[in-house]
């Protein structure tokens, strides 16, 4: 007998990167997290937290972090909303909009399969358009899909490629729904859909602190969108969804703007250095928007890489489903960790 409801009973959950435990001496390249840690004046605000902050209950609307986003990016701050994550906000946008064959949720395939988990946890129907092999934008099957969603990542994971702002501006045009632009690697690339979010009202812009901040343990990520449309979000969000030092360690980091920018550039020049010598080693490896590169080796063998990498001490991601099967997703880590990986499959491919 079952206790749960059919949809949950049937389906299969999102499945993280592989996590090792605190200590355990492992190069960890599979969950693209900034290999830096996050600015000196987050941890400075760590050590100044004062008790009552952890006794009283956090401003529901993280007020301070919203304030300096608008410093920092822009926006006005009653257009932002704050979440546990940039995830804690895909939920709330697919309970508050979708559902059955009438209000689908629609994105391009591959891409981050945590828009399939949280269809299914709805549920929700799901439209999944294929990107050709050569990634270009499936405009006019995004459209004709109908969607009370469409989720479009860019910089996209796996693949690491963006999406123009212009075939994006096309989709906010015709798009029946909303069009939410997933930007959790966008510190790794040149340019941002942001300004579509003033000029429509069905656009929403997600970011997180988890990849160019080195804060994906603190759980932190923000929504930019029409405030219309975030009164309906905040009907549907826990009342307390980030937690106080969340809201303060963020606040801090997001406005040390040198300090992220100076950890991306180490990551851009060290994403440059991997992708050269994973091709050197015959390797094909897509040009890569983000903190990771996608990689084919010269066999097509990924998962017996992956297993073999994870004998030494090397974890990478393997995707075993279908066009991701004979590829790693390996994220960027320091010149250190870049080099043991590179020896690594040197080693590998050498006795193959």
């Amino acid at each position: 007998m079952s206790y749960v409801r059919p949809n949950i009973a049937a389906m299969a959950g999102y499945v993280p990167g592989e996590q090792p435990r605190p200590g355990t001496d492992i190069i960890k390249l599979n969950s693209n997290e900034n290999p830096y840690p996050p600015s000196p004046q987050v941890i400075e605000v760590l050590r100044q937290v004062e008790p009552e902050l952890l006794r009283r209950y956090p401003d529901p609307f993280a007020r301070n972090f919203c304030q300096a986003i608008a410093e920092v990016l822009g926006v006005p701050a009653d257009w932002v909303i704050v979440g546990n994550g940039s995830d804690d906000l895909l939920n709330l946008l697919v309970r508050a909009c979708a559902d059955d064959l009438a209000r689908p949720i629609v994105y391009p395939t591959p891409t981050y399969v945590l828009y399939r988990t949280l269809a299914a946890l709805q549920p929700a129907t799901v439209v999944e358009v294929p990107y050709p092999d050569d990634f270009q934008f499936p405009l006019k099957d995004l459209v004709a899909a109908q969607g009370a969603i469409t989720f479009i990542a860019s910089p996209n994971s796996p693949s690491g490629h963006v999406v123009a702002l212009s075939d994006l501006r096309d989709l906010a045009q015709q798009a029946a729904g909303l069009v939410v632009v997933d930007e959790a690697y966008v510190d790794f690339a040149e340019g941002s859909a942001l300004s579509l979010v003033q000029e429509f009202d069905n656009v929403v812009v997600l970011r997180t602190l988890s990849k160019g901040y080195g804060l994906a343990g603190l759980r932190l990520g923000f929504g930019v969108a029409n405030p219309a449309l975030l009164a309906e979000l905040f009907k549907v969000k826990d009342s307390y969804n980030v937690d106080a030092l969340a809201i303060a360690l963020g606040t801090a980091a997001i406005r040390d703007q040198a300090y992220k920018n100076a950890c991306v550039a180490k990551i851009k020049a060290s994403r440059a250095a991997l992708t050269k010598e994973l091709r050197q080693l015959g390797f094909t490896v897509l040009d890569s928007h983000g903190n990771f590169v996608l990689a084919t080796p010269p066999q097509g063998n990924a998962e017996q890489l992956y297993l073999a990498l994870k004998e030494q001490g090397i974890l990478v991601r393997y995707f075993k489903q279908p066009r991701l099967d004979d590829k790693l997703r390996i994220s960027v880590g320091t010149e250190e960790q870049n080099h043991a990986l590179i020896a690594a499959l040197t080693r590998l491919t050498q006795a193959a």
